[in-house]
């Protein structure tokens, strides 16, 4: 089962091949040697305006790297690279320069983040042109790969912007170096060994030092600077006629080099200016009548205009760029010198790519062109295909740039923007594009395919599972029909929604006719293939069947591509729905850091395309492993964060999940009032009726009557709560949600507990360590907090009576889970000797034995809210040695012999809350 993209064959070869490096370049000794002597820090951020050598710069650095023996490899980004599936084969592909071979395992987009963070050996890995990359979903695998870089592996970045990669942390762990524009300008001394390379007749000082005060040492300025020395006699007139540096200077300069050029090199450059990349072939199609090749061969003896960017192009032959400001002032003057000739050379370039077999370079500049029915004539022969393969934000990017009016021509072309739409920005404008365009009344066999699978769908996303069943019962029986791409995401629409409505066996019929449409559809389809694995594994959840669900969402995030397509596999085009559910299982099995790896890359994702569901399940997951870590204030910006989105797109059921997870983590700090609050908040009676008539993936364990039980249990009547819990459990069990059932018992044994009924506890909790223990269940217990840990130490006593049949693997689960409460009730501290100090009954509260300091108190209040000892520290701008003293005279003043017990008394004493 292969995750990744394979070798990068469909990458441009230049992506992967650092520029080439000239010998008349002036030596940057200044930012090599900071980057050498940040040997230690795990990102190096190279970030300045266009123009300032940043690439330059990082080349020379890669260089003396490699001379000090340090393994590198390059990638050049571009706008392309944010369709996720692109990059991560540019990524493998780098990885595999490094020597490394990313292992193909369940957690595909991260297979390349491991290979990278298990090499030992010292590696820097260059990305340049980082503006490029605006997709959250990519930025997040760069948080992903930063935060897990090996001690001696090394991220160095160029960019014209500031990323958005989580700076302010690595700043402050000092894992990151900037080197900025002031770095990168032109020192006076650089200035005069830049004009003394380029030859010709030497520069007075004079001149030198007034070129670097008016430049200020932008090193375009003063390239475009001495390309007009060339031509002129006067060089003192010329330097005191210059002004500045502003974007009208570098057009006055290049206007003037352009003039200054024969006609037939002038002709050559306003014309292919249109180009990102100059081969001699597109060339050749643009100017038929001249000699590229040796028009790029002469501008590259030169030294003029052209960056070799390494590798070979289509034809075999070597490939240029003209530099970001060159070329977009060419640009500006083909369109007022030659307005209609702009459309004429894109189409020209078009035609070459298609001829070359490269349909999205064909697109793009039929586009930007603005030959629409071109565009739309190409799109018409590719769209499905790259449908089939998931390249939805290609898709969604190239539909976003043509008119509305000519599309309308195209329906077989809308309704495949109505996937892409609603696969990256979500059902609910799809649903207002679907409704625009006419297709609901489309005769075309092929559009009503689409159209008869989009409805249901659409309407499943936006949580009206109810109107879903009633528009797709008419659609299924118009099945099968010419698309089995449609049908197959039809059956998958119809069975969630069916499943939600607990029509289980309808749902597990349109289950096995999605696999039939899916063998029925092209070898490379693999989006439905990935719906229909993450239904099963949702149905084998709320079973109670986790590690079968675990296997199914495994093989959905998987999705396998087919061998002749790199971007077959659907991660960021519907592997979010698949993304979410899978850390869902991975963070159950209590594997903290994979799950948050998942979330980081699909949290995103979800949030772009607003599913409820995966909304609410992501930011609940990584709240918690924030709490579990100590990090408080982490958990409840996201909280925040997710009731904000639920108000913004008027979604009441996320705004109330967002209260109900507030009002858990109030409990677990002990602030009662506070959690009582949070609950009355989140009681939306419109919100709460529905999970109890329908599954929803989000509350099929979590709900309004689980926050209300918890907080009984713990602050109010937990008699009462018992027999809540008791008739809950049954109406679980006979609506077959077993894995909700769990639950119930973990809350059951807890209140029986804490109503003085040992006894019934012990049994309640027996049984669902029986369950638990084989199925792998451990953070539907841990997330109760310590309180369960009494009844997990009798449980292990009980076990080990000899009168007692021996279950190993009981046992072995029970005695894990002590091990993890030993260091959770804790505060994420694993001391040994705390956990079992922890264990011990707290002592009955006396006045202290000295007043606590009011910095002691500030430690102790975040003890009980739950604060790690990192964090305290951060929080308080100590260090973690000073937080550990305050604990022990914390500890000596109240008689407590833990951190626990530390709060259990202060809380005693009214010394906190």
């Amino acid at each position: 089962m292969s995750a990744l993209p394979p070798p990068a064959t469909a990458l441009p070869s230049s992506k992967l091949q650092p520029p080439a490096h000239r010998p008349a370049q002036v030596p940057r000794s200044a930012v090599a040697e900071r980057l050498l002597a940040a040997a230690s820090v795990k990102l190096v951020l190279v970030r300045a305006p266009a123009g300032f050598g940043k690439t330059t710069a990082m080349l020379q650095a890669r260089e003396q790297l490699e001379a000090a023996g340090t393994t590198t490899a390059w990638l050049t980004l571009d706008r392309a690279d944010n369709d996720v599936p692109r990059f991560l084969a540019g990524l493998a592909a780098a990885a595999r320069q490094l020597g490394l071979e990313p292992r193909a395992t369940a957690r595909a987009p991260l297979d390349v983040v491991d290979a990278l963070a298990r090499d030992e050996a010292p590696f820097a890995l260059f990305l340049d042109d980082a503006e490029a990359l605006q997709s959250p979903a990519v930025l997040g695998l760069l948080r992903e790969l930063i935060e897990h870089l090996p001690r001696r592996g090394q991220l160095v970045i160029g960019s014209r912007s500031l990323p958005d990669l989580g700076l302010g942390r690595l700043r402050a762990r000092g894992q990151l170096l900037e080197i900025d524009a002031e770095l990168l300008r032109f020192s006076l001394a650089e200035t005069t060994e830049f004009f003394r390379l380029r030859g010709g007749p030497a520069l007075p000082a004079q001149a030198l030092r007034q070129l670097h005060r008016k430049t200020e040492g932008w090193i375009t300025a003063l390239w475009l600077v001495g390309m007009a020395l060339d031509r002129r006699g006067a060089v003192a007139d010329f330097v005191q006629r210059f002004s500045g540096t502003e974007r009208a200077v570098a057009d006055y300069l290049a206007e003037d080099v352009l003039a200054q050029q024969p006609p037939d090199i002038r002709d050559f450059l306003l014309r292919t200016g249109i180009l990102r990349q100059l081969d001699a072939g597109v060339c050749q199609a643009l100017l038929p009548r001249l000699d590229c090749a040796a028009i790029l061969q002469r501008l590259e003896a030169a030294n003029l205009f052209v960056t070799p960017v390494g590798g070979e192009s289509a034809d075999g032959g070597p490939s240029y760029r003209y530099h970001s400001l060159f070329a977009e002032f060419l640009r500006g003057q083909l369109a007022r010198e030659h307005p209609h000739d702009v459309a004429r050379l894109h189409l020209a370039a078009s035609g070459w790519y298609e001829a070359q077999g490269r349909p999205v370079p064909a697109i793009d500049h039929a586009i930007e062109g603005g030959d629409h029915p071109h565009a739309l004539h190409l799109l018409g022969q590719h769209a499905e295909t790259f449908l089939e393969q998931g390249r939805m934000r290609l898709l969604d990017r190239w539909f976003a740039a043509l008119p509305a009016e000519p599309l309308r021509a195209w329906p077989r072309l809308q309704v495949v923007a109505v996937w892409a739409r609603c696969l990256t920005h979500g059902p609910w404008e799809a649903m207002q594009l679907l409704e625009a365009s006419g297709c609901l009344a489309s005769e075309d066999p092929a559009v009503q395919a689409h159209v008869n699978a989009q409805r249901p769908m659409l309407l499943a996303m936006m949580d009206r599972h109810e109107e879903a069943c009633a528009a797709g019962r008419d659609s299924l029986a118009r099945l099968p029909t010419c698309r089995p791409f449609a049908d197959g995401a039809l059956c998958n629409a119809m069975a969630h929604a069916f499943s939600v409505m607990g029509e289980q066996h309808e749902a597990q019929r349109l289950l096995d006719a999605a696999r039939r449409a899916q063998a029925a559809g092209p070898p490379g389809s693999s989006f439905n293939r990935m719906y229909t694995e993450s239904l099963e594994g949702v149905l084998d959840l709320k079973e109670g069947r986790l590690r079968q669900a675990t296997a199914r969402l495994r093989i959905a995030v998987s999705a396998t591509p087919h061998a002749a397509s790199p971007y077959a596999y659907t991660y960021s085009n519907g592997n979010a729905w698949a993304g979410v559910l899978y850390a869902g299982v991975v963070y159950e099995a209590n594997e903290l850091a994979a799950a948050e790896h998942l979330l980081n890359v699909y949290l995103p994702l979800a949030r772009d395309v607003g599913l409820p569901d995966h909304m609410i399940a992501s930011h609940r997951m990584r709240t918690r492993i924030a709490f579990e870590r100590g990090d408080v204030d982490a958990g409840f910006e996201l909280l925040t964060e997710l009731e904000y989105l639920g108000h913004q797109r008027q979604l009441p059921r996320v705004v109330a999940s967002a209260k109900l997870e507030r009002a858990r983590l109030l409990l677990l700090q002990g602030h009662a009032a506070a959690a009582r609050q949070e609950l009355d908040r989140a009681d939306d009676p419109a919100v709460w009726q529905r999970p109890r008539v329908e599954y929803l993936q989000a509350h099929g364990v979590d709900d309004l009557l689980i926050g209300r039980l918890r907080w009984d249990i713990h602050f109010g009547d937990a008699r009462a709560a018992a027999a809540r819990a008791e008739q809950a459990l049954a109406d679980a069990l006979a609506d077959h949600r077993h894995h909700r059932a769990l639950k119930l018992r973990a809350l059951l044994a807890l209140a029986q507990h804490r109503s003085g009924n040992p006894a019934a506890a012990a049994a309640v909790m027996q049984a669902l360590l029986q369950h638990a223990s084989r199925e792998g269940f451990v953070r539907l217990i841990l997330d109760e907090g310590p309180a369960l840990a009494p009844l997990l130490q009798r449980a292990r006593a009980a076990a080990q009576d000899p009168r007692r049949p021996d279950d190993p693997i009981q046992a072995e689960f029970v005695q894990r889970l002590l091990e993890l409460y030993g260091s959770a009730a804790l505060g994420a501290e694993p001391e040994a000797a705390e956990a079992a100090a922890a264990a011990a009954p707290t002592p009955a509260a006396g006045p202290a034995a000295e007043p606590l300091t009011h910095k002691e108190l500030r430690v102790l209040q975040l003890l009980a809210e739950g604060y790690s000892n990192s964090a305290m520290a951060e929080k308080l701008f100590v260090s973690d040695s000073t937080v550990r003293t305050h604990l022990r005279n914390i500890n000596l003043k109240l008689g407590a012999h833990s951190r626990t017990q530390a709060v259990a008394l202060a809380r005693k004493l009214r010394v906190i809350a």
